[in-house]
């Protein structure tokens, strides 16, 4: 009998993420491995998942930029000179322009969250397939605030805590724990 190899297991795993959600049942009913990004807002989140990438692809801006979990799944392709993504909620649709991935990022947001300061826990599914990434799935999170600004609900705190913790505290996560270097 053939074994598989770490690279045909991740594809595996990939796959299985990739019909569970779907099929409408989110990766939380199995404990799928991945590496969340977890710190304050305005951290540098965003700037270290996108190293891993090598491409600016996730939008920016001050207080909760990243307002819905992005799952990022890379899958390293080294036959396919491009890279370009691909989101589960556009089906048959590559996108080359990465620019145009960051705005398809703030259109399904704003599509799920109308108020401009809420949050959700439905997750974005993006894969990234590539030749200069590993395979990897990594989930972007919003960061972590302890006072309302604005027109945010006053319970944000405690919504985001809740949403980390649904994520973190999987026993097949690897945290990445980012800080701002001025703190």
């Amino acid at each position: 009998m053939a074994t598989k190899s770490g690279k045909d297991l991740i594809q595996l795993v990939n796959e299985l993420q990739d019909k569970l959600n779907g099929l409408g049942v989110e990766s939380l009913a199995i404990d799928l491995p991945q590496i969340a990004v977890i710190g304050g807002q305005s951290a540098g989140k965003s700037s270290v998942l996108e190293s891993f990438v090598g491409r600016d692809f996730l939008p920016r801006g001050s207080g909760i930029v990243t307002r819905r979990p992005l799952v990022l799944q890379l899958i390293h392709n080294k036959h396919n000179t491009e890279s370009y993504g691909e989101f589960l909620h556009v089906p048959n649709k590559r996108y080359a322009n990465f620019a145009e991935i960051r705005d398809e990022i703030v259109a399904e947001t704003d599509r799920e969250v109308r108020d401009s300061t809420g949050i959700s826990a439905k997750p974005i599914n993006l894969r990234v397939t590539s030749p200069d990434v590993l395979d990897l799935t990594l989930v972007d999170l919003p960061g972590m605030t302890r006072v309302p600004v604005g027109s945010q609900p006053r319970d944000i705190e405690s919504l985001i805590e809740t949403m980390l913790l649904e994520y973190i505290r999987r026993d097949n996560c690897l945290i990445l724990a980012v800080t701002a270097a001025t703190q």
